[in-house]
């Protein structure tokens, strides 16, 4: 007699496990995504680790190259000097550098006033100066003062303050930009466009005439209202415009759910009498994450841009906060002069981009039900 054997079920997989793998699968991909979350905790971070604020002005170190060594240089000193002296009106009769302070001797015609140190408080290469002796008369003061090392891994800006910690917080705003913008127009574009192209009919023109509608509005007035209602707040201005970017992405989804709509599968799920907000959930959105990722990934450099040419406008990202694009917009002006200026945040938003682009690849292939 021949004995059966049971079999346990087999486990299926669904379309998130089955991208998961397909996504870390896919090296471009995740050598992407680490890079996008190195650079999310640089600018998280960084700023705190540069020793210098975003808003720090050094009066000595206006556009200095990037150096890996401190400033001031030992060549600087004696022009630091000479131009503190001139301010001070007095006369250097000498001065010798011991153990990272700065011993130097004064004169005048007339007595000296011991608060002249505070010219050295005004300097950014000076710190902690004291009067160590006065003549009898007056007429000459020994001074001594340290020192102050600064190190400016990316130079400085034409006002004198760090590139570095600039392009950090720089990235912060211009990634803080690009997502909360992007998110809003995929969430609102793929509800709206899903819901569209699965209903037809009737509903669906209704709903795509008020995207018409709204497209044939000019988009900076529309920026310029919603900076009279929310002010300078970057963060809602941008959630603001995010809302007006999802008309594409509403028009992308539809497309989408018009052909998804006749599908088997879909009929098969409606024969069995799923419900229709079932179906949009299970059948029709997962389907059409492929297009959403890719166009998400161009959406986001997309506001980036968007946001450095409202900045320029005077309507985006105000001093002393900055962005990418603003940065970029500064450094072409100095070119022939400066080009630290341009370089390194075109190198951040350029890899940031790549980036970006990879990773839409990798979760286009790896969402495309097809090539399951």
């Amino acid at each position: 007699m021949t004995e059966l054997v049971l079999s346990r079920p087999v486990k299926g997989r669904s379309l998130w496990i089955d991208a998961w793998r397909r996504l870390t699968a896919n090296r471009a991909a995740v050598v992407s995504v680490v890079y996008l979350l190195l650079m999310g905790v640089a600018c998280l971070v960084g700023p705190l680790l540069t020793g210098h604020h975003y808003t720090t002005i050094y009066t000595d170190y206006v556009r200095v190259p990037p150096s890996l060594t401190a400033y001031p240089k030992p060549d600087q000193i004696s022009g630091m000097l000479d131009e503190l002296i001139r301010r001070m009106r007095v006369d250097l009769v000498a001065w010798n550098d011991q153990d990272d302070r700065i011993s130097l001797t004064i004169r005048s015609s007339r007595p000296i006033d011991p608060r002249v140190v505070r010219y050295f408080d005004r300097s950014s290469s000076f710190a902690d100066p004291k009067v160590e002796t006065t003549s009898p008369d007056g007429l000459t003061l020994t001074l001594s003062t340290a020192v102050a090392k600064h190190y400016f891994l990316f130079g400085t800006d034409n006002t004198g303050r760090d590139l570095l910690t600039r392009t950090l917080i720089a990235g912060r705003v211009s990634l803080a930009i690009g997502l909360l913008a992007g998110l809003t127009a995929v969430v609102i574009g793929v509800i709206y466009g899903a819901t569209a192209g699965y209903l037809g009919g009737r509903i669906d023109d209704i709903m795509m005439r008020i995207v018409d509608v709204l497209y044939s509005l000019p988009f900076i007035f529309l920026v310029i209202m919603l900076v009279v209602f929310f002010g300078r707040n970057f963060v809602l201005m941008f959630i603001a415009v995010g809302a007006v970017q999802w008309l594409d992405m509403a028009r992308i989804v539809r497309g989408q759910a018009l052909s998804i709509r006749r599908q088997e599968y879909v009929q098969a799920a409606l024969a069995l009498g799923v419900s229709p907000l079932g179906i949009l959930w299970r059948h029709v959105v997962p389907n059409t994450l492929g297009p959403v990722a890719v166009y998400m990934t161009l959406l986001v450099p997309q506001v980036i841009l968007l946001e450095s040419f409202l900045s320029y406008l005077g309507l985006g990202v105000q001093e002393p906060l900055t962005s990418w694009g603003v940065l970029i917009a500064q450094g072409a002006k100095n070119i022939p002069s400066a080009t630290w200026l341009l370089i390194f945040p075109s190198i951040f938003l350029t890899s940031t981009l790549f980036a970006l682009n990879f990773l839409g690849d990798g979760l286009r292939d790896a969402l495309d039900p097809k090539d399951r």
